[in-house]
């Protein structure tokens, strides 16, 4: 993974499921490894200060020979323009290529429209921990790929660190001050560092609707990725098993 300097959460959520994925199919085993690019708050100067260190993370992953390789910093990259996720994903795969490694590289942003469209939901309701500038950018680069934003909650925590500090118990709560009524799924954090993979399961079957995050959208890109069904135990109905076990 390529995470932010000030990331605790990725490092957490994403190996926590695949840990659980492990009791229902024991034979597939991860291990992690990751680069950090220098961020401590969430402002558009430092979010674009951190994608000029994109090269250097890859080229430090190529050595690792990695299976796969998730850029983890959601709005870094929706902060740059719709269909950004597709350029950064470009640019670490040709960082990765020019050192011989064949990872397929994916992004938390791409991952997120990914497990929204895999639900089959064309309106989402999004929580995230941003100042509300931010969260607009989050909401008009969904909604630029057709998937509508029917209301969105900001919780208005600059400091990347405080973030990662938030309660995800407190969002079994939040999620009430969300209008769902038009929604087809709730992303319940469209950030990687706010955590929530505690409240995934208990806000659906609270709300009665899909729930996910921009981590288990990752966690469903990388084993798709890896070619692995997509199942995690207790992580919400985009990485349940269809088949019920």
């Amino acid at each position: 993974m390529i995470v932010p300097s000030s990331n605790l959460t990725m490092e957490t959520e994403l190996p926590r499921m695949l840990r659980d994925r492990e009791s229902v199919a024991p034979r597939d085993r991860f291990v992690f490894h990751s680069s950090r690019m220098r961020m401590k708050h969430v402002t558009p100067e430092q979010l674009k200060s951190m994608n000029a260190q994109t090269e250097r993370a890859a080229l430090e992953l190529a050595d690792a020979r990695p299976d796969v390789v998730a850029t983890a910093c959601l709005v870094a990259i929706m902060a740059q323009g719709p269909g950004h996720h597709c350029t950064a994903e470009d640019e670490i795969t040709a960082a990765l290529r020019s050192e011989g490694a064949q990872a397929p590289v994916i992004s938390s942003a791409g991952a997120l429209l990914d497990g929204i469209k895999a639900l089959g939901a064309a309106r989402v309701a999004i929580i995230t921990p941003y100042m509300k500038p931010l969260t607009r950018l989050v909401a008009d680069y969904i909604e630029d790929t057709g998937i509508e934003v029917v209301d969105a909650l900001s919780l208005e925590v600059p400091d990347n660190l405080a973030v990662a500090r938030l309660d995800p118990a407190d969002l079994r709560e939040h999620w009430r001050r969300v209008d769902l009524g038009r929604a087809d799924a709730l992303v319940l954090s469209a950030c990687v560092q706010m955590p929530s993979l505690a409240s995934i399961q208990a806000v659906e079957d609270a709300a009665g609707l899909p729930v996910l995050s921009a981590a288990t959208a990752t966690a469903y890109r990388v084993l798709t990725e890896l070619g692995l069904p997509p199942h995690v135990p207790g992580a919400g109905s985009l990485l349940r098993d269809p088949s019920g076990a």
